[in-house]
């Protein structure tokens, strides 16, 4: 790829393109998209090339599923057709009703996003569904196993660690996953894992993973399934709670655990603005257990209180 993009960078017709080799069924797919966009345009290929500056003859491999396009051409090809990349490489092929909404939502302000967010919420969650599920969420040391288990208890359901559900979807642990196939094939486990739990279960308790945050389709079927709580804490709360767990104190003190701070402050900055859409947010920095758990009883308590309160003034107003 790195070869592919260098000599992109100084040849319309450069790239890993063979006439001759059988086309791959993604690169195939890729094509079809392609001429489907120039299509929707009214554009010829004659057009496409002059307006991308990429040569008929390479425009006609990538379109018949032969020419393996650097992501440099690429670019330039989606923007004379104006789309998007991802629309091009995506896995799986949207319907147009899909592709219309993401291009209004394209040209909104971020405060017209979060209006937007809103309504689709107001309109299409089941308020009242969503409070059969819990969902905790935040970086790995937050509590949310500790927490899970105990507010499970206390509300007589299950609790659910979502990496085992997981491991359950993909037929071998954590471990293997990453070593067999790497992340790619963990986090499609993983929205596998979160669309079964969501589809088929209620009155669950769920700890999710750190790195939910880094999946934002998870990350929003889970909102939208779910009473989502942030469990915060500082950097250092949760370096101390993954040392505590783990029970390696070697890690403690010099350039390791230094960089293990930097690192864990990126992280965090990273996800906090998928983070901060959840319902609520919970700081465990500095509490006990007992006293974290008892705030998110509370949060969960006035939540569904405040549901059940809803759906009786609308049964006494319809």
């Amino acid at each position: 790829m790195t070869t592919a993009l260098k000599a992109a960078a100084l040849s319309t017709d450069s790239g890993n393109s063979n006439p001759g080799d059988a086309a791959d069924p993604y690169l195939r797919k890729l094509g079809e998209r392609v001429r489907d966009a120039r299509a929707r345009h009214g554009m010829t290929r004659r057009m496409l090339a002059h307006d991308s500056g990429v040569s008929e003859r390479y425009l006609a491999q990538l379109e018949s599923g032969r020419g393996n396009f650097s992501i440099v051409l690429l670019r330039r090809v989606a923007a004379a057709i104006d789309v998007t990349v991802a629309s091009l490489v995506s896995e799986d092929q949207p319907p147009i009703e899909f592709e219309l909404l993401t291009e209004r939502l394209r040209r909104l302000d971020e405060t017209q996003l979060a209006e937007a967010s809103a309504l689709l919420t107001q309109r299409f969650d089941d308020g009242a569904a969503r409070l059969e599920r819990v969902a905790l969420i935040g970086l790995r040391g937050a509590g949310k196993s500790t927490l899970g288990r105990r507010l499970a208890r206390r509300l007589n359901w299950n609790f659910v660690e979502l990496s085992r559900e997981i491991e359950r979807e993909a037929g071998v642990g954590v471990t293997e996953i990453f070593n067999l196939w790497g992340q790619a094939a963990y986090r499609r486990y993983e929205r596998q894992a979160v669309a079964r739990l969501v589809r088929e279960r209620k009155h669950i308790v769920i700890a999710t993973g750190g790195g939910l945050g880094a999946e934002p389709g998870s990350f929003a079927r889970l909102l939208a399934s779910c009473y989502a709580v942030w469990l915060q804490a500082t950097p250092e709360d949760h370096w101390e709670r993954v040392v505590r767990k783990e029970g390696d104190e070697r890690v403690r003190g010099g350039a390791g655990e230094a960089q293990a701070m930097a690192d864990m402050r990126r992280i965090l900055a990273q996800r906090e603005r998928l983070y901060c859409k959840a319902d609520a947010r919970l700081d465990t920095s500095g509490k006990s257990p007992v006293q974290s758990l008892r705030e998110l009883l509370r949060l969960v308590s006035e939540a569904r209180a405040k549901s059940n309160s809803a759906r009786r003034l609308a049964r006494r107003l319809s």
